[in-house]
């Protein structure tokens, strides 16, 4: 497996992980630490849903403005930088308007690289070793994701309550990704620029000009999206279960692990297999996870329905992103993924303002049962899709 990784997937893979490194470090603290300087719950709701806006629609913008322009790497070094700096310029102010500003071009700076980097990862790969690369990229990029909030649970356990050292570390290893960036060239086989104008919402165009089997595909991605919450709603299901703190946050980090671990040889299955099948094995075992959610109240049944959850994130992330690419045509490839996440970003926030008010109006049952009944129905609408 590890011979279909490239030089330029595996920096790319090593920048994720520290990355993620630094952002996951920072997310159990967040809403902590907005919450010691007077931000109320309304306030941090609103900061994370526009913040969260902003990255989903720029990667449309930016992803067309890559394959427009026939650039790759600008994007992908500039994002990452913005990601570095804006993390401890958090803490620099208290101002609400200075919090969203840098909170807000935090998650902006996200949306800059996503597409030309997936573009990049795309461009490494054959329409057969696709799963296996963006694969290994998500196994990378999720074990930061476990090593952020344990380094932070382990932090704080000797220095309580202080956030903001916190958010100053987190521009270490934000500075080491960005000094791995510059290991990476601009490839001269990289398409030509087309003159063409393009706007914030230029890239909604390709709706219309994308082939019929990427816009049947996404349509499937995005219904499922809706149905698909935060994972904040799994974590207050078990700390309403009666699992303490530690147990919440050491179930969340279980996840990321189960997720890094399976991430690789999952979507390296992937390409033996077939990208549907492997993904449609994956939206059962979400749905699965959703259902046994919605009566359980057991710790160990918890853990077995969280490995589940992290084998149902390694079958699916990834492998959408190589399905997508797959079926889009390869001077659209950064346009396709980004149009794909900024519609995605749009249907999470629905998806998320939707679980909340499902949870409290019909309850934590109901909202279980409809997730995991309609993944079923789109599990069977993407039956019959062709994978190329």
């Amino acid at each position: 497996m590890f011979r279909r990784i490239t030089r330029v997937v595996w920096i790319l893979s090593v920048v994720s992980l520290f990355t993620d490194v630094a952002g996951e470090m920072l997310y159990p603290v967040m809403p902590i630490y907005l919450k010691s300087i007077g931000f109320s719950i309304l306030l941090i709701g609103i900061l994370e849903g526009l913040a969260e806006a902003s990255a989903g629609l720029s990667k449309g913008y930016f992803g067309k403005l890559s394959d427009t322009t026939g650039k790759r790497l600008p994007f992908v070094q500039v994002g990452y930088i913005l990601n570095a700096i804006a993390k401890p310029m958090i803490v620099f102010f208290t101002y609400p308007i200075w919090i969203f500003f840098v909170r807000t071009t935090d998650r902006f700076a996200k949306g800059i690289r996503a597409g030309a980097r997936d573009a990049i990862l795309s461009d490494e790969a054959t329409p057969e070793t696709k799963g296996t690369v963006f694969g290994f990229h998500r196994a990378m990029d999720t074990i930061g994701a476990a090593i952020g909030p344990t380094f932070a649970l382990l932090y704080l356990y000797f220095h309580p309550k202080d956030y903001k050292t916190l958010f100053y570390i987190a521009f270490i290893p934000g500075l080491l990704a960005i000094i791995i960036t510059l290991f990476l060239k601009e490839k001269k086989k990289n398409l030509a620029p087309i003159h063409e104008k393009v706007s914030f919402f230029s890239f909604l165009k390709y709706w219309k000009q994308s082939p019929a089997a990427y816009r049947k595909l996404s349509i499937g991605l995005l219904l499922f999206t809706l149905f698909n919450s935060s994972d904040v709603f799994l974590l207050l299901k078990a700390k309403d279960a009666g699992l303490n703190d530690t147990h919440v946050i050491g179930i969340y980090i279980f996840y990321n692990l189960v997720y890094a671990l399976f991430a690789f040889p999952l979507g390296a299955l992937a390409d033996k297999i077939g990208l549907k099948r492997m993904f449609l094995i994956g939206l059962g075992m979400f749905s699965i996870v959703y259902f046994g959610f919605s009566v359980n109240t057991n710790l160990y049944i918890f853990l077995g329905l969280f490995f589940l959850y992290g084998l149902y994130a390694a079958a699916t992330e990834g492998v959408s992103k190589a399905w997508i690419s797959n079926i889009s045509d390869p001077k659209d490839t950064a346009t396709a993924i980004g149009t794909f996440s900024a519609l995605q970003s749009i249907c999470t926030m629905l998806a998320s303002s939707l679980a909340g008010v499902i949870w409290y109006e019909l309850g934590a049952k109901t909202l279980f049962i409809m997730s995991g009944a309609m993944t079923l129905v789109v599990l069977v609408y993407m039956w019959g899709m062709r994978e190329k």
